[in-house]
């Protein structure tokens, strides 16, 4: 009887240690699924910023070229040089947040 009930002990002790790894276990499953989603909504955030900041730029570049027909045209290609030039280092910021 006694080796019967060392067998009993080593098996709930066994059992205790199971639930404590299930446990840690889910709590890091909990915390990776949260992590996901913060990306996931990082990610639509930042996707939303840059179709606003395309939908900007495409704005302003027809302005620059319906104003190019009414004034200086090497003035209008610098500006246009300098819009791309801002344009680009966002685009740079916004690859660089992902």
């Amino acid at each position: 009887m006694d080796s019967n009930e060392q067998v009993l002990t080593v098996f709930q002790t066994r059992i205790r240690q199971l639930i404590l790894r299930y446990k840690q276990l889910d709590k890091e499953n909990s915390e990776l699924y949260t992590m996901v989603s913060e990306a996931e909504r990082n990610i639509k955030e930042l996707r939303e910023e840059l179709e606003r900041k395309t939908n900007d730029y495409d704005s302003l570049k027809m302005a620059r070229m319906i104003a190019v027909s009414d004034g200086d045209i090497e003035a209008a290609r610098a500006r246009l040089s300098k819009l791309i030039r801002d344009v680009n280092k966002c685009i740079a910021v916004l690859t660089e947040q992902k």
